[in-house]
């Protein structure tokens, strides 16, 4: 969002963003056989998966190369990327399909489609499995048609690969790709002879016909000559800046602010694997520093993963703002438990605007500092990245007056790592609070203060002049060992790394985390002409951590061992009075409710969701913050989470066989497999084109879980169109028909499940007064944890856990229940239908937002049928079944989570 008016060479020139700024980066796991790819054959058949040729990306490689604005608008659209995550979901169900095949896997090669669309990838895919390629422009799937040659050839259409497959293996491969309706097409043949040949039946003419030594020769090398520029700079003047008013305006700049509004419409909880998302605690406050997820469902090893960036820093000093990326990006990974700091391997996304007077200057100095100097001394290694060379804006105003906008260098830096323990992960929440403990400050700026490009100087409208640093690389690579040591030694009760807004916001997010007041004390941090402003609100690498004040000897000497001594100040303490103090010596400086500045932070995100989404449920998000009372996510539970009921039955070896049905684009299968293995199930995997076509059959099984996820795109009643491939095609409709009334069946719908099933109530026994599912009340998705209450219902899958209240994972954008008239909502509940029902914190059942994330009335979040065979609901239980997949949980919780009962009573039932 930076955007400001800054001294340049002789004059001042506007410099922020108004292009996009890239952030690319993930994590995943692959197979070692998987890592270098084998040279194929001549003859191997070369395929395009995936999605159609469209008219994007054209003008990108054209447009990258200039300012946005100085070419033809035409040439700006054309380089405009669409997305189909659901395209996008069918390819990797095919490519999974494939790898899982083991030494059968048929694809021989595989390489993704990007920059330069087909152009770049089949010519790629045949000079790296050491052969040349005769393609066919017209096998191409066109959607289309009136694209001409060049523009189907190198059109960036996205969720596309190509791959090579051997002739043998094409059947099985087309085979898969028909289960999964993912489309695909044979476009050309590899050859021994070393050429790129392109044939076009609709023109009878070879448009491309080059010899591979010519299309991937060695081209000279670019070389620039650049001039650095300096500006005149003028320090921050913070002498005359109020604290209270400071605090105000950099806990509104969105940099700094919440960014729930954001956060809470995107799928945090899919695949069942995240252990630490961004909300953190039970009051469910987004600051977590790092991501986790677990490597599998029956482990405790995983992978996290950070980001930094300190792209204002770079237009006072670029390299200095390098350095502070990877710093911020190791001070928020550092909350894993990660065993070696080399363990770190980095992303790095360069942003520059090319050309630009100074500014190739400062790129080469910034990648020498950062690539050359700083992760050589900390032994981290940079494998990957990309780069963006056009992020300049130009344009004309009304009366045409020549404007721009000319982004400042921009590194933003991904790191990631393998984690030796995913429930040793430190989050910021403040904890304790009956006992003694102690905050304690880790300067790595060492007293500096340097306030250059800080929040602070931003809200001013100011820029400064000397900004943050890395001065030592050996005081970093300290720091991270140090917390990671800690971190073993369960001497860390919360951890927070010190980035935007410095000391103070720290700290109050942390308060915020842990609903709770903070004693901040300052007199260790003031030295003579030290001002309180710059202690405060500095941007300096380092983190805030609270211990046990019984414990404070031994964390001091480790930190000593460490040679971190004289950068680490005790600064107080978690306070139960629920207000925010600020305390120099005996003087009181600032002293305010917690609850309000909170709002204060969240105000930003609560103006934006007012404007994005439904206001009335943004006003209630809003105001829930003043509840001081507010008791925050628990549990309350009416069995023993630890009981395993299922255990005689899976001590006999018997698994009976449960089907995980799914639809295209569904997402939500694996975590659903993985909570009925658990519990003793067989789990088959199958497609609803497998029942279309015969291949499977619903006869054999007595248990389904119909899937959440993207269905048909998750477009509006996307749950009705899977339903209706079911209602109208009659040998299908007979055979689900047949299988509900069945009376040794159980079925388990969720999300995009539940919806479909709900629309399958004329085919269920005792579905009559089921509701059907619709857009949420916020008009929005919604990616929660929401508290549920357990009913008494006959439910066979919530047995023994009736009045039971805890936290389930919830992510729809169509969850609110609505009955055809109140006469069928007064049958649900004369039938005992209502199986779960969000309640408030206070465990009330509520229609209030967000702790009913959907407005359903009566807080509906789940109904089963009269004889409890057949239970539907929108909350993810597959995804939270152990312990370490909630997002917050009772210290008491050890491996299982209370949903997994729910798995375990399905397996007892089956006795």
């Amino acid at each position: 969002t930076y955007e400001e008016s800054v001294p340049s060479a002789g004059q001042d020139e506007v410099r922020g963003y108004h292009k996009p700024i890239m952030i690319a980066g993930g994590v995943g796991n692959i197979r070692e056989g998987h890592v270098i790819k084998q040279p194929f054959n001549a003859g191997a058949k070369l395929l395009v998966l995936g999605g159609p040729a469209m008219v994007i990306g054209l003008g990108g490689g054209a447009a990258s190369s200039m300012a946005s604005g100085a070419s033809n608008s035409a040439l700006d659209f054309a380089s405009v990327q669409r997305e189909n995550p659901e395209m996008e979901r069918r390819c990797q169900e095919v490519i999974d399909r494939c790898w899982q095949m083991g030494d059968d896997n048929p694809i021989a090669f595989i390489h993704d489609v990007g920059a330069g669309g087909l152009s770049n990838a089949l010519p790629e895919l045949v000079k790296d499995g050491g052969s040349g390629g005769i393609f066919c422009l017209r096998n191409i799937p066109n959607a289309e048609p009136g694209m001409s040659p060049l523009e189907i050839w190198c059109n960036e259409s996205q969720e596309r690969y190509v791959l090579a497959v051997s002739p043998e293996n094409l059947q099985v491969f087309e085979q898969i790709c028909e289960r999964e309706r993912c489309p695909y097409a044979v476009v050309g043949e590899a050859t021994d002879e070393q050429v790129i040949r392109l044939q076009d039946t609709h023109f009878d003419n070879l448009p491309i016909d080059l010899p591979m030594s010519v299309l991937f020769g060695k081209p000279p090398r670019m070389h620039r000559d650049v001039v650095s520029k300096q500006a005149q700079l003028i320090a921050l003047d913070t002498d005359q800046i109020a604290l209270d008013e400071a605090l105000e305006r950099v806990l509104s700049l969105p940099a700094v602010a919440s960014k729930s509004f954001l956060i809470t419409i995107g799928d945090r909880t899919v695949t069942g694997l995240v252990a630490r998302d961004q909300m953190v605690g039970p009051w469910q406050v987004p600051v977590a520093d790092a991501a986790v997820t677990a490597t599998s469902f029956d482990s405790n090893f995983g992978e996290a993963m950070s980001m930094g960036e300190r792209t204002p820093l770079a237009l006072l000093d670029a390299p200095a703002s390098g350095r502070m990326a990877i710093a911020e990006a190791v001070t928020n990974i550092a909350a894993a438990r990660i065993e070696h700091i080399s363990d770190i391997k980095l992303s790095a996304n360069w942003m520059v605007a090319a050309g630009h007077p100074g500014e190739d200057a400062k790129l080469y100095a910034t990648v020498k500092a950062v690539g050359m100097e700083l992760c050589p001394a900390l032994g981290i290694c940079i494998p990957v990245g990309k780069d963006s060379m056009s992020m300049r804006t130009v344009w004309q105003d009304a009366a045409g007056n020549k404007k721009s906008n000319t982004a400042p260098l921009s590194l933003v830096i991904s790191a990631f790592a393998p984690v030796l323990d995913i429930r040793k992960t430190a989050t910021p929440q403040l904890r304790n609070l009956n006992e003694d403990t102690d905050l304690l400050l880790i300067d790595l700026g060492r007293g500096r203060n340097r306030m250059g490009g800080s929040a602070l100087a931003q809200v001013y409208r100011e820029l400064g002049d000397v900004p943050p640093d890395i001065d030592d690389p050996l005081d970093l690579k300290n720091f991270f060992s140090l917390i990671q040591q800690l971190n073993q030694s369960d001497l860390l009760l919360a951890y927070h790394d010190r980035s935007d807004g410095g000391l103070l916001v720290t700290v109050i997010e942390m308060a915020f985390a842990g609903h709770c007041g903070v004693d901040l004390q300052l007199a260790e941090l003031m030295y003579s002409e030290t001002n309180v402003i710059d202690v405060l609100f500095n941007e300096e690498a380092g983190a805030v951590l609270q211990v046990s004040r019984n414990q404070l000897t031994k964390v001091l000497s480790v930190v000593e061992d460490y040679g971190l001594s004289d950068c680490t100040s005790v600064i107080g303490h978690p306070a139960a009075h629920d207000n925010i103090r600020i305390i120099n010596g005996g003087r009181l400086l600032l002293e305010r409710a917690r609850a309000g500045t909170q709002q204060w932070w969240s105000r930003t995100s609560f103006e934006i969701q007012t404007l994005r989404d439904n206001p009335e449920c943004a006003l209630q998000e809003y105001e829930r913050l003043l509840d001081k009372n507010d008791p925050g996510l628990h549990a309350r539970l009416s069995f023993d989470i630890n009981h395993d009921i299922a255990a005689p039955y899976i001590n006999t070896g018997a698994r009976p066989a449960v089907v995980i049905l799914r639809e295209q684009g569904v997402n939500g299968h694996v975590e659903m497999a993985a909570a009925f293995d658990r519990a003793g199930f067989s789990a088959i995997d199958v497609h609803m084109s497998d029942l279309l076509a015969g291949r499977v059959s619903l006869e054999k099984f007595n248990v389904l879980a119909a899937c959440g996820g993207f269905s048909y795109g998750d477009v509006l009643g996307a749950g009705g169109g899977w339903a209706k491939s079911i209602l109208h095609n009659e040998p299908l409709r007979n055979q689900f028909e047949e299988f509900f009334a069945r009376r040794s069946t159980l079925s388990l719908g969720v999300c995009n499940g539940c919806q479909m099933m709900s629309l399958l109530q004329e085919l269920i026994p005792g579905a009559e007064s089921w509701p059907k599912f619709e857009r949420n009340r916020s008009e929005q998705f919604e990616a929660r944890v929401s508290l549920l209450k357990v009913a008494a219902s006959p439910s066979a899958f919530l047995q023994g856990m009736q009045g039971s209240v805890f936290p389930v994972a919830i992510a729809h954008g169509e969850g609110r229940a609505r009955f055809a008239d109140t006469s069928q909502h007064s049958q649900l509940k004369i039938a005992h239908g209502i199986a779960v029902q969000y309640v408030d914190n206070h465990d009330q059942i509520t229609e209030r937002y967000p702790e009913n994330p959907n407005g359903s009335p009566a807080g509906i979040a789940g109904v089963c049928s009269k004889d409890g065979r057949a239970t539907i609901m929108m909350p993810h239980p597959e995804r939270v079944f152990r312990a370490v997949q909630n997002s917050w949980r009772p210290v008491e919780w050890q491996e299982d989570a209370p949903t997994m009962r729910m798995f375990r009573n399905a397996r007892a039932w089956l006795k």
